[in-house]
């Protein structure tokens, strides 16, 4: 008993020790892995804590540029004019401006990418169905490599991404080199049934001028309340601009659009006035490279653009 009595108060001893210790044992800190932290294009800072393994995306022209690094969607939005044959089996979430959430949330995405300035009001839903989500833009080339190394790192595949850009930029820069370095005053006009507007320097076809060294005469003009990228267009302002050269960007039937704006040009005095007129330099620019984020086909814009103005020196 009395053996027992002592090993029971040696015991308790020993925890009245442990336990009424001043000192305070150091917190321990459990570090959780996570997989990406990635800052989107609206700034938010996004935790992805695996690899996504069912994206959905909400402009067909992120699917290229995605895939091409490794990303595995599993939802796309309906598009005729960016679809890839692999991709026009997956299941769609409806039009591109007006995502079906029910049909996205069938999907069972673990990440899902928006189209920056079209579909971020899908974000408090995602929110509520705690699935992480990013915005993206890709319109000029800077936010097209940005977007590229978002995807890479959605992918876990840097160096696919890196060696992309690498190659673009290449390609790019040998379609400026051949370009003559004439400094020239260009007008990119916007035909829609509303009406024209001309196109600031963040519009697809304005980054590219940008590119050659061309100057924008709409550059620094107030954008409109609901496209940052485009202006109001006045025929008294494009006259007093005087543009060398006019590119004409539009949806629609290419053809109908030029007998449309010869039309214009025809029963207006004030256009053959303007220097890019009198010298039969109005170009046409296709909608799939200029108004439609052109994507891995950057290149292809640059060069369409080059050699509608320089014919010779591009090949």
């Amino acid at each position: 008993m009395i053996r027992e009595g002592l090993s029971a108060m040696l015991i308790a001893g020993l925890l009245m020790t442990g336990c009424g210790s001043d000192k305070t044992a150091e917190p321990v800190e459990v570090k959780q892995e996570v997989f990406a932290t990635i800052t989107d294009d609206l700034g938010r800072q996004v935790i992805l804590p695996s690899k996504p393994a069912r994206v959905v995306v909400t402009s067909a022209s992120f699917l290229e540029p995605l895939h091409a690094v490794g990303g595995e969607i599993v939802g796309r939005p309906d598009s005729k004019n960016q679809m890839p044959s692999w991709a026009k089996d997956l299941p769609s979430v409806g039009a591109v401006y007006q995502i079906d959430m029910e049909r996205l949330l069938s999907c069972a995405p673990d990440l899902v990418i928006i189209n920056k300035g079209m579909n971020e009001k899908l974000l408090p839903v995602l929110e509520e169905n705690k699935i992480p989500a990013l915005v993206v833009e890709l319109k000029t080339y800077d936010d097209f490599k940005r977007g590229l190394r978002t995807f890479s790192l959605i992918s876990g595949n840097t160096q696919a991404g890196d060696k992309i850009i690498s190659d673009m930029d290449a390609e790019i820069k040998a379609i400026v080199d051949k370009v003559p370095k004439t400094p020239l005053q260009v007008a990119i006009l916007h035909s829609t049934a509303q009406g024209l507007t001309v196109q600031l320097d963040g519009s697809i076809a304005g980054s590219i001028v940008k590119m050659f060294g061309w100057q924008n005469v709409a550059s620094g003009m107030t954008p409109l309340e609901k496209n940052p990228d485009a202006a109001p267009y006045s025929m008294e302002t494009l006259a007093e601009q005087n543009p060398q050269i006019i590119f004409v960007t539009s949806m629609g039937d290419l053809d109908e659009i030029k007998s449309n704006m010869t039309q214009a040009i025809e029963s207006n005095e004030a256009w053959q006035a303007i220097g890019a007129i009198k010298d039969k330099r109005l170009y046409f620019l296709p909608q799939d490279l200029f108004l439609l984020s052109p994507g891995l086909r950057y290149p292809e814009a640059v060069r369409t653009m080059a050699k509608l103005i320089y014919p010779k020196e591009i090949d």
